[in-house]
């Protein structure tokens, strides 16, 4: 099973307030987010971090990433470090800016930045999926390209064109969880439905 993930920002204590994450602390972020993860994912899962895993602590992480199930893939976030040391690195499948592969019927263009303009991007079957975007101006500026998509390309009531997808882990469909990709879809069309209605 495949799941997605972003902007976990683990150990980030301005997140909490910038975000208004439900935790006192980061402790209480770190073992929700924890507690959460290990639930969900089993040994094999595949689960596809689109960012902003850890905040800092270069000297931490693997420590924190040894307490989190199944194979990982980083694709790497602003707020990641450009050079890994080799234990860090083997505990992930891969290390990537950008990656893209098939999940069912979709092909999943990832990276931790919106990409508005993407490979195959009018295509129903292809999905960009990405983090990086916190509430204010950028998720704003997300949501109303793809209403205005939605508003040229579409005749009925289905998902838009322009599917992007937001992973970040506060959004309310996410709820600090890896989700698989057809979880973050319904979330995504039922939270778009929710602002157009």
């Amino acid at each position: 099973m495949n799941y997605y993930i972003s902007d976990l920002h683990i150990g980030h204590e301005n997140i909490i307030k910038m975000d208004g994450r439900p935790f006192a602390d980061c402790d209480e972020m770190f073992n929700t987010i924890l507690s959460n993860w290990n639930h969900t994912v089993k040994g094999n899962d595949m689960v596809f971090i689109l960012g902003d895993f850890i905040w800092k602590q270069r000297d931490e992480w693997a420590r924190i990433v040894k307490q989190f199930k199944g194979k990982k893939v980083l694709i790497r976030g602003n707020h990641d470090p450009k050079e890994f040391s080799d234990e860090v690195r083997a505990l992930f499948v891969d290390i990537t800016d950008y990656k893209e592969i098939q999940d069912g019927q979709y092909k999943v263009v990832l990276c931790h930045y919106p990409l508005l303009s993407y490979v195959h991007d009018f295509s129903p079957e292809v999905v960009m999926v990405y983090g990086h975007v916190h509430k204010g101006l950028e998720m704003d500026l997300v949501q109303e390209f793809r209403q205005n998509l939605w508003a040229k390309n579409s005749t009925d009531n289905k998902w838009p064109l322009g599917q992007l997808l937001h992973a970040g882990c506060m959004e309310e469909y996410m709820c600090y969880t890896p989700r698989t990709l057809q979880e973050i879809i319904a979330g995504d069309a039922a939270k778009y439905k929710n602002q157009k209605g």
